[in-house]
């Protein structure tokens, strides 16, 4: 039976539409059997995918729009396979936790999420370039909106600021898209990720180097960044705790894999002009988000930096251009929004156990009597810094293995942010589950029904620690595939270099 990849796509927006139509106390339920009939459709995705078989699988590609010459066209490979099973691993758990409580206009909530949910597996199936901006720009929408509405009070500020900086980057990026299509020398205008990895590689060297500052600058600031994450604080305080669990854990992801899915591929000369800029990016992303997290008392801050330096290893692992760095790119890709989801979740745990503050000073002794909650905190805190026999520590291993192969002195500095990852997760773990109990901290043990959402999580958390090799493997001739025109390109440079 062939698996149609537009019933992974639209599943969850049918269902969030069909829930809009319900009564208010049953409309979340829709989303909710949507996201689970998403999950579904990614597992059987993954058991029927093929490693051995070059390129794309289950392919649907169909003319849209053909004046333009742009396709409906998706598409799973080694890239985006188990991207697609984070996020509808991660969406299923954010709606199942938003389910569990009340909101104020409940269908209009679970219809956003929904439609992000949409949003993203299109962005990560697209295999056209113009289906991907569409879908890159349309997947913070809803995001934008759930702040808005059910969120801090200085969400406004707050979501400005986001909308802002990404509404930037988002120009930059179409501009970029439309210019690849009609200045590639194929014939006629073909957006088709296909056609253009043969046609874009050929623009000259000044196109490329224009085009890739744009794309870069989009994906950097989706991440966040150094030095374009100035959205973040303000962002991550205005979303609601649940929302900026799939926030942080999934979009980021889309990011970095569109370093790897457009921008390696299509333009190979540019990435390699660029790469000690984008190291230099990547590594001061790691030191800053490290020495803010460490500094900051701001629990939902602490994550939202340690995010920053974690997407700076990301970074750091597919510029190296090397096939191991860019292997644990994508592994520690995962590996993050497999930690930052539940360690979200934990946070608004520890919050309403600390009479609604989210500071860690207001927080101490609460696993006096949560020991469960006590030891999935800790599973989490400890794959987070990347100890060894956590799958984070794999992925590092390669990110940093893949560096030193191509840039040493980069690779040797990089090392200082697994140090620093040690000290503020563990002053985290430490100061919110320790010491003495808060002023106004109650302890008590996580409930049944949101253990039911986290445990799953810190599961898959121990499983990948266990086997990481089955990531590895089932992506590494898509990596392989992905970085191999940069290779190409790097190789004249290098012998100059000598």
């Amino acid at each position: 039976m062939t698996v149609h990849l537009s019933i992974l796509l639209w599943l969850p927006l049918a269902a969030a539409v069909v829930g809009l139509l319900l009564p208010a106390a049953i409309g979340r339920f829709a989303t909710l059997a949507g996201a689970i009939a998403a999950l579904v459709v990614a597992i059987i995705v993954l058991a029927r995918f093929d490693p051995d078989t070059g390129g794309l699988q289950f392919v649907t590609d169909r003319m849209w729009i053909s004046e333009l010459g742009i396709h409906y066209k998706l598409g799973v490979d080694g890239l985006n396979l188990f991207l697609l099973l984070l996020t509808t691993v991660i969406f299923l758990a954010g709606i199942l936790w938003a389910s569990l409580r009340a909101w104020e206009r409940p269908r209009l909530f679970f219809f956003w999420w929904g439609l992000a949910e949409s949003a993203v597996l299109g962005a990560l199936l697209a295999q056209d370039l113009a289906l991907f901006v569409v879908f890159f720009d349309l997947m913070l929408v809803p995001f934008l909106f759930l702040a808005g509405g059910w969120g801090g009070p200085n969400r406004i500020a707050g979501i400005i600021k986001l909308f802002i900086y990404t509404l930037v980057g988002s120009l930059l990026m179409l501009s970029a898209a439309i210019a690849t299509g009609v200045l590639a020398p194929v014939p006629g205008i073909d957006f088709s990720l296909s056609a253009l990895a043969v046609a874009a590689p050929r623009l000259s060297h000044g196109t490329q180097e224009w085009i890739f500052l744009f794309f870069a600058a989009a994906f950097l600031v989706k991440m966040p960044a150094f030095p374009v994450h100035g959205w973040m604080p303000d962002g991550y305080k205005a979303m609601p705790l649940p929302v900026l669990a799939v926030f942080s854990a999934v979009l980021s992801k889309v990011a970095a894999y569109g370093f790897l899915r457009i921008v390696l591929p299509l333009y190979p000369d540019a990435s390699v002009h660029f790469q000690e800029l984008m190291l230099l990016v990547a590594l001061a992303s790691i030191l800053y988000g490290s020495a803010m997290a460490f500094t900051t008392t701001d629990s939902r801050l602490i994550l939202g930096y340690s995010s920053v330096a974690q997407l700076g290893f990301v970074t750091l692992g597919i510029f190296s251009l090397r096939d191991a760095g860019a292997q644990g790119a994508l592994l520690q890709a995962v590996n993050h929004g497999l930690v930052v989801a539940p360690a979200f979740l934990i946070v608004a745990l520890l919050a309403v156990r600390a009479a609604g503050s989210e500071d860690v000073r207001d927080m101490g002794g609460l696993a006096f009597r949560a020991p469960v909650l006590a030891t999935l905190f800790l599973i989490v805190a400890l794959a987070n810094l990347a100890m060894p026999g956590s799958s984070n520590f794999v992925g590092e291993f390669f990110i940093l293995l893949g560096t030193f192969q191509s840039k040493a002195a980069i690779a040797v500095v990089a090392f200082t942010g697994v140090v620093l990852a040690s000290v503020y997760t563990l002053r985290l773990f430490i100061r919110a589950m320790h010491n003495r109990l808060g002023p106004q901290a109650t302890s008590r043990e996580i409930s049944l029904a949101d253990g039911l959402v986290v445990a799953p999580l810190v599961l898959l958390i121990l499983a990948f620690a266990l086997y990481p090799q089955i990531a590895l493997s089932k992506g590494e001739r898509s990596v392989t595939r992905a970085i191999a025109p940069a290779r190409v390109a790097a190789g004249p440079a290098q012998e100059a270099a000598r």
